[in-house]
């Protein structure tokens, strides 16, 4: 079992505590999870690295002024401070089919160490299929549905959002990814899609590419995302004689 997962199983015993060694792991795992929250976010090597993608970028913020405000009040985290929304609303494409937004969530070492890698794998997909991705958003302070806003703003149909996932005590870099077809203020958990576990002990670029460009491709054929839209994406067609 101790071979197969990473999850802390079997770990003994020394008496009525656990182990030495299995203490100062925990203890190390909890640190490493507390220093990702706290991370610094690297948006201008972000911006960098989607430019170098072919991608048009803008940089914005949330309300929430710093990371203690962010962790303290997460409704901050969901709405554009004014100046932000001012210049995304002077970007809107009507044309585009997907606004790619990365944002620093709960672990921004998680989306500086995966976003790149992953979006490298992904564009190329998205390009088979005829997807235009029209800008792309580095957002500070970001939770999940400042997608949202930042999807209505620019007239996308569908976001896609990378975001540092909650770290755990098995992974401190894990980053996550959510779809929302047809972005607006008050979309609730149910009409998205979430592929997570991206790091390197976790979900590879590859797969996660191929499941997210998957739900993409079918998210827009259908107009929809959420509990109606269920990944497919590993079933083989049936043949039929």
């Amino acid at each position: 079992m101790r071979e197969l997962t990473p999850a802390r199983v079997a770990l003994g015993r020394a008496g009525a505590s656990l182990p030495t060694r299995a203490l100062l792991e925990f203890t190390l795992d909890h640190a490493r999870a507390r220093d990702a929250v706290h991370a610094a976010f690297d948006a201008d090597s972000l911006l960098q690295g989607l430019a170098n993608l072919g991608l048009r970028a803008e940089r914005v913020s949330s309300l929430a002024p710093g990371r203690n405000d962010y962790l303290a009040r997460p409704d901050l985290g969901r709405k554009l401070d004014p100046d932000s929304r001012q210049r995304l609303a002077r970007c809107r494409d009507h044309g585009s089919a997907v606004a790619i937004i990365v944002g620093d969530g709960l672990s921004p070492a998680g989306v500086n160490a995966h976003a790149i890698g992953l979006l490298r794998k992904l564009l190329p997909l998205l390009a088979e299929d005829a997807i235009d991705v029209g800008h792309a958003v580095v957002a500070t302070g970001a939770r999940v549905a400042l997608g949202d806003e930042i999807g209505d703003v620019l007239g996308a149909r569908m976001t896609v959002m990378l975001i540092g996932e909650r770290p755990g005590l098995s992974a401190a870099d894990s980053l996550g990814v959510y779809l929302t077809y047809a972005p607006a203020v008050g979309t609730t958990d149910e009409r998205r899609n979430c592929v997570s576990n991206i790091h390197g002990a976790g979900l590879s670029y590859d797969q996660a590419a191929t499941t997210i460009g998957w739900l993409i491709r079918e998210g827009l054929a259908r107009e929809l995302t959420g509990v109606g839209l269920k990944d497919e994406s590993g079933v083989r067609a049936v043949v039929r004689f």
